[in-house]
């Protein structure tokens, strides 16, 4: 026996009909479903009383627009229909609608938010478990990016399966280290006439002035150069790394590389990094002269130190090792920063929010191992006496 329940609201252009054969349930679809009919729509659907061990089905075929949120309203009256226990034979829209109905129905449901809790140690554990699993997940990701980064640096230079972009290498050379000549230079000056005065009014207690030299120069060699150079190309070169690839991603740039089977690793990164190892090294040397010149300028006019004894008491107090401790740092700390940048540009999502979220994630993950590793490199250039 058929038994029709038509919709209640016939003068409007979408229209919702349900016909029932014995243990069949048909939901039968017409008009407009889009997104101004969406409300309406959405109320009647939920009144439905869709339970039952039977089968049932979407007729949709009388459909005349269709749209983004008749097409959701349809996917979830499917979800509901089988969540109250029947099996759905088939949804049928007009053909072209077709690949509207795959793409909503493929694309990812977001997690809802979680209802605010009123706090205590529980959710202080969640919270640590739950971010305690994102360094992990992280971390694992960029281990991943870093072998198979390095096994295409090694290939480009040792190995190259075609021959290296000088170009891209020359471009990004100039980009990471040319241009920042400017910046790093002036602050590299007032670091070292900030140390030197620093220096200097403590050691004046004990007489000593003339150490401000030695605590010059062995601090702005070995560590301070080399890591101040960092932070600031991690700042300035690392964040537009990751702006870059991620706008080629948000612009579907990288699909049509793959598309026409080019490397992104080799195009884009390989590039990168290359340039960035041999302009960090550069940029740390000119760092380093500009602290010194800093810190020569602040002990001439706060303790009447002159110049050619300026340059006396430093090399004594300094050796080529000190130079090359901090230089022998510097590739090492470029391709961190490198590494980085891409790995978070290649994982940024198709929307601009993406683009600056990860950007700004890039700059905090490259300092902080640029920090971590220059405490390692302390500790075993101590081990080693060096």
């Amino acid at each position: 026996m058929r038994n029709v329940a038509p919709n209640l609201r016939v003068e409007d252009a979408a229209t919702l009909t349900t016909e029932r054969y014995g243990a069949l349930l048909r939901i039968v679809a017409a008009g407009d479903w889009v997104i101004g009919e969406a409300p309406r729509l959405d109320a009647e659907l939920r009144r439905l009383d869709l339970r039952g061990d039977g089968e049932a089905e979407i007729d949709g075929s009388k459909i005349g627009l269709l749209d983004s949120a008749g097409a959701w309203l349809l996917l979830r009256t499917h979800r509901d229909l089988e969540a109250a226990g029947r099996h759905v034979r088939h949804l049928s829209v007009p053909t072209v609608y077709k690949p509207l109905i795959e793409t909503i129905n493929n694309a990812d449901v977001c997690q809802p938010h979680p209802h605010p809790r009123s706090g205590g140690f529980t959710d202080f554990f969640v919270r640590i478990g739950k971010g305690t699993v994102d360094v992990l997940k992280q971390g694992y990701a960029l281990l991943s990016f870093l072998g198979q980064i390095t096994v295409e640096t090694f290939e480009a230079v040792f190995a190259p399966r075609r021959e290296l972009p000088f170009p891209a290498l020359v471009t990004q050379i100039e980009a990471t280290g040319l241009t920042a000549l400017p910046i790093l230079g002036l602050l590299s000056f007032l670091l070292g006439v900030v140390i030197a005065y620093q220096g200097a009014d403590q050691l004046r207690r004990f007489g000593a002035e003339i150490f401000t030299i030695n605590l010059l120069g062995v601090s702005i060699l070995r560590e301070i150069g080399v890591l101040i150079t960092a932070i600031i190309v991690a700042g300035r070169s690392g964040s537009a790394f990751t702006a870059s690839i991620g706008s080629m991603r948000v612009n579907e740039e990288i699909d049509a590389m793959q598309t026409i089977g080019l490397n992104v690793a080799e195009v884009l990164v390989v590039p990168r990094v290359l340039g960035l190892m041999i302009a960090l090294p550069l940029l740390t040397f000119y760092a380093d002269v500009m602290a010194m010149l800093g810190g020569a300028l602040m002990c001439y006019a706060d303790l009447n130190i002159t110049f050619p004894v300026f340059m006396r008491q430093l090399e004594g107090a300094i050796s080529l090792s000190t130079l090359w401790v901090g230089l022998v740092k510097a590739p090492v700390f470029a391709f961190m920063i490198g590494l980085v940048g891409c790995f978070e540009g290649l994982r940024v999502e198709r929307n601009a929010e993406s683009v600056g979220k990860l950007t700004t994630r890039s700059v905090v993950e490259s300092i902080f191992l640029v920090i971590v590793c220059d405490a390692a490199f302390s500790i075993l250039f101590s081990v080693l006496e060096v």
